[in-house]
C-alpha cells in the first residue's frame, strides 16, 4: 500500500516504544498479581485513577516525577481496598475486580473535572550517553523517557524475581498452592496483599504516562480499555514475563501502525483501523497461547481459608 510506504519506519519503532509502555506497566503488575493466585479485574479502573492523579499532582507541583509517583501510590491504596475485600473478607474476586473498575472511572471524572483542558509539564527525554548517538538506531531506541527503559527494566527485573529469587519461589508457591505453603508457614495473605499492590503501583504509573507523556492533558476515560487489554495479554502471554513484553510491543506497534495510516488518507475506513489494534492484539496472541502449554497458576481465583 502507498500509505505504509510514506510511514517513516524509524519515527514509528520509536512511537511504538512510547506506545506499548502503559500497557506494558500495567500487564507486568498484574502478571505478578496472578501469579500469587489472585485474579485483578480491576486493572482499568486503576489506571484510570492513576491518570487522574498522576496529572493533577503534576500540575500542583509543576513535577512529572512527583506525578507518577503520588500516580503508583493512589493506585496501590486502591488495590489494597480489593486486596481487603477478597483477601480479609473473602469477597468474590471477580465482583470486586469489576467493582474496583467502576468505582475507579466514576471517582476519576469526578476529580478530573477541575483538570480539564490544562496542559502537564513536560517529564522530557533522557538521552543514554553516547548509545542515544548511534545513527538511526540511537534517536530510535535510546533517546525516550526514564519511564520508558523503567517499564524495560521492570520486565527483567521481574523475570528475575520471579525464577531467580527465594521470595519469587515463594509467591508462585503461593500461587500454584495455597493450602501447602500456609502448611509451610507462609503468609498467604500477606504475600497476596503485596503483590495485589505491586500490581496496583504498576497500573497507576500506566495510567500516569497516558495522561502524563502520550496524551499531557486529562481526558475523562482516556485508558480506552488499555486495562483490559493488559488482562488479555497476561492471559495469553502464559503469565511470561518476555511474552508480556511481545504483547505489550505488538499492541502499541499496531496502535501507532493505524494512526499513522490515518495520517497518510488510508482509504480504509477509520473504524476497522480504530479496532485493528484490539483485533489482532487478541488473535496474535490467541495463537501464541495456542502453540504453547498453558501454564495458569493453580489457585488463580480460588478464596484462601487459613485453618490452624
Amino acid at each position: 500500500m502507498i500509505e505504509i510506504m510514506n510511514i517513516n519506519p524509524i519515527l514509528l519503532v520509536a512511537s511504538l516504544m512510547v506506545s506499548a509502555t502503559p500497557i506494558l506497566l500495567a500487564a507486568i503488575g498484574e502478571m505478578v498479581v496472578e501469579k500469587s493466585g489472585v485474579l485483578n479485574l480491576g486493572v482499568e479502573g486503576m489506571m484510570i485513577i492513576g491518570a487522574v492523579v498522576g496529572f493533577a499532582v503534576a500540575i500542583l507541583t509543576s513535577n512529572p516525577l512527583i506525578g507518577f509517583i503520588a500516580a503508583a501510590f493512589a493506585a496501590a491504596l486502591l488495590s489494597l481496598v480489593f486486596g481487603v475485600l477478597t483477601q480479609v473478607l473473602l469477597a468474590n474476586q471477580v465482583a470486586s475486580g469489576l467493582g474496583l473498575t467502576l468505582f475507579g472511572l466514576g471517582l476519576s471524572a469526578m476529580i478530573g473535572k477541575n483538570y480539564e483542558g490544562k496542559q502537564a509539564p513536560s517529564l522530557g527525554k533522557f538521552e543514554i550517553p553516547f548509545l542515544s548517538d548511534i545513527p538511526i538506531f540511537g534517536k530510535t531506541f535510546f533517546s525516550h523517557d526514564l519511564i520508558v527503559y523503567f517499564a524495560l527494566l521492570l520486565v527483567l527485573a521481574t523475570y528475575l524475581f520471579l525464577m531467580r529469587s527465594r521470595h519469587g519461589l515463594v509467591l508462585r508457591s503461593v500461587g500454584e498452592n495455597h493450602d501447602a505453603a500456609h502448611a509451610l508457614g507462609y503468609n498467604v495473605v500477606r504475600v497476596r496483599l503485596l503483590a495485589i499492590m505491586f500490581g496496583g503501583a504498576c497500573s497507576g504509573l500506566g495510567g500516569a504516562y497516558v495522561s502524563l507523556v502520550r496524551v499531557p492533558q486529562w481526558t475523562e476515560g482516556m485508558t480506552a480499555g488499555a486495562g483490559w487489554i493488559a488482562l488479555a495479554i497476561v492471559v495469553f502471554s502464559n503469565w511470561k514475563p518476555w511474552r508480556v513484553l511481545v504483547g505489550a510491543y505488538l499492541f502499541g506497534g499496531v496502535s501507532v501502525l493505524q494512526l499513522n495510516l490515518q495520517a497518510a488518507g488510508s482509504k480504509i475506513p477509520v473504524e476497522y483501523l480504530s479496532m485493528a489494534p484490539y483485533l489482532i492484539t487478541i488473535l496474535v496472541l490467541v495463537f501464541m497461547s495456542v502453540r504453547g502449554k498453558q501454564a495458569s497458576p493453580a489457585s488463580l481465583g480460588k478464596v484462601f481459608h487459613k485453618s490452624g
